[in-house]
């Protein structure tokens, strides 16, 4: 226990940061109107690409002999980049869907 608040205290600015800016994503989040949200958030998945090149870089540099933390966040990294840049694409495939005309019949 005492290490938890030896690690709270040490890094008490970077926690409070973090904190801060979930709170201002949040709100900023639910702010953004029906209309604008599909758009937005699949141009901002998009951008998820540098966390694939970060997670890449990561791997790159880590110690493969042995199953390290590197390793482990650099693998889930580029999962996950992936997956959020996949969706990305995908939401504003169908997004531009919709705005084209149907043939009839």
């Amino acid at each position: 226990m005492e290490d938890i608040l030896i690690y709270f205290f040490t890094y008490k600015e970077a926690i409070f940061i973090i904190a801060l800016s979930i709170f201002l994503g949040i709100e900023v989040i639910s702010n953004v109107p029906a209309v604008l949200h599909t758009p937005l958030m699949s141009g901002a998945n998009a951008i998820s690409g540098v966390i694939i090149i970060g997670g890449i870089i990561l791997v790159g540099h880590a110690d493969v002999s042995q199953l390290s933390i590197e390793l482990i966040l650099g693998i889930l990294a580029v999962f996950f980049g992936t997956l959020n840049v996949i969706g990305g694409f995908v939401v504003t495939d169908r997004m531009l869907e919709m705005f084209k005309k149907k043939k009839k019949k």
